[in-house]
C-alpha cells in the first residue's frame, strides 16, 4: 500500500517561554506541511486587554502569580524584540507559509484564511481560544490538540502546576481531538513522561511540550493514514488557573510556578 500524502496542517498557538521552542522545532520540522500559523493576540480587547487579563489574574491569583505570567509572556517578547528575533513570523516567511494573528479564531477572518489555505487538520499547540464547531469544520480532519497533562487528569490552562503537586508518575502529555468541552476530546495518544525533581510549574510545561513533539509526529502521520484511532475519557473536573490560597499550598509542598532557571531561559541564558 502506497503511503498517504502528509496532511495539509493550520498550525494556532500563543507564544510564550512555555512553549514556544517546542513550537518552533516543530514548526521547522514540518514546513512542508505547513499552510497557516495563526499566533493569538495576547492582549486582545476581547479578553480585557493587558489591564484587565492583569487585574483579573491579581484579583484571583495575588501577587505571587505575577512572575509567572512576566516571565512566560512578557520577558520573551521584550527580549525577542530588543535582539530582533523573529520567531514563528521569521519561519512564516522564510517558508512563505501564511501567518495570521489572530484576535478571534471564530472570527470573519480566520475563517478566510483557513479557506484560503484549506488545511486537512488544525493543529492547537499551547493556544489560548476556543474553536467553535463551525471553525473546526473548515478542516476535513477537524482539530486536535497538544496538552502537557495525562488526561482526563488536570484539564485546563496550566496543568504542570497541578500535576506536579501529585507528585512522581502525575506528569506527561496527551494528544486529543478538540471537542466542545475544553480539554475533553477523544485521546489519539498519550505518554507519562518524569521530570527531574524540584522543577518548576514552568519549567515542567516546557519540557513536557518538548517531550510532545515526537508523538505529534506519530499522531499526524496515523491521521494521514486513515488509521488514528483514540479512547473518550470520562470528564474529570476542570483545573483552571490557582487562587491564591491554592498557590500558598502548593509552596508548602514544594511546588513553584518560577525558579531561578525560568529567568535565565527567558533571557536566552542557558
Amino acid at each position: 500500500m502506497s503511503e498517504a500524502p502528509p496532511l495539509r496542517i493550520a498550525l494556532f498557538t500563543l507564544e510564550s517561554l512555555a512553549s514556544s521552542a517546542a513550537v518552533r522545532a516543530f514548526a521547522r520540522a514540518h514546513e512542508a506541511e505547513l499552510v497557516l500559523i495563526g499566533r493569538s493576540t495576547p492582549y486582545r480587547a476581547a479578553s480585557g486587554g493587558a489591564f484587565g487579563q492583569f487585574w483579573r489574574h491579581m484579583r484571583r491569583s495575588g501577587l505571587r502569580f505575577l512572575p509567572y505570567l512576566f516571565v512566560n509572556f512578557v520577558l520573551p517578547s521584550l527580549v525577542a524584540r530588543i535582539r530582533g528575533q523573529r520567531g514563528l513570523a521569521g519561519i512564516a516567511h522564510a517558508r512563505s507559509i501564511a501567518l495570521l494573528e489572530v484576535e478571534d479564531v471564530n472570527g470573519a477572518a480566520c475563517h478566510a484564511a483557513l479557506q484560503a489555505a484549506r488545511p486537512d487538520v488544525i493543529l492547537s499547540f499551547h493556544f489560548d481560544q476556543i474553536f467553535s464547531r463551525e471553525t473546526l469544520a473548515l478542516a476535513p480532519l477537524g482539530g486536535m490538540n497538544i496538552h502537557p497533562s495525562l488526561l482526563p487528569r488536570h484539564r485546563g490552562p496550566i496543568p504542570a502546576f497541578w500535576a506536579l503537586q501529585e507528585g512522581p508518575g502525575a506528569t506527561g502529555i496527551s494528544i486529543h481531538r478538540i471537542a466542545a468541552r475544553i480539554d475533553a476530546g477523544e485521546v489519539l495518544a498519550q505518554r507519562a513522561h518524569a521530570l527531574p525533581p524540584g522543577v518548576s510549574a514552568s519549567t515542567a510545561a516546557r519540557l513536557l511540550h518538548d517531550a510532545a513533539l515526537p508523538v505529534i509526529g506519530e499522531v499526524l502521520r496515523a491521521l494521514a493514514q486513515g488509521e488514528a484511532k483514540g479512547v473518550s475519557p470520562p470528564v474529570l473536573p476542570y483545573c483552571g488557573f490557582p487562587s491564591a490560597g491554592e498557590i500558598r499550598k502548593a509552596r508548602r509542598q514544594g511546588v513553584r510556578l518560577v525558579r531561578f532557571a525560568d529567568w535565565r531561559a527567558a533571557l536566552g541564558l542557558r
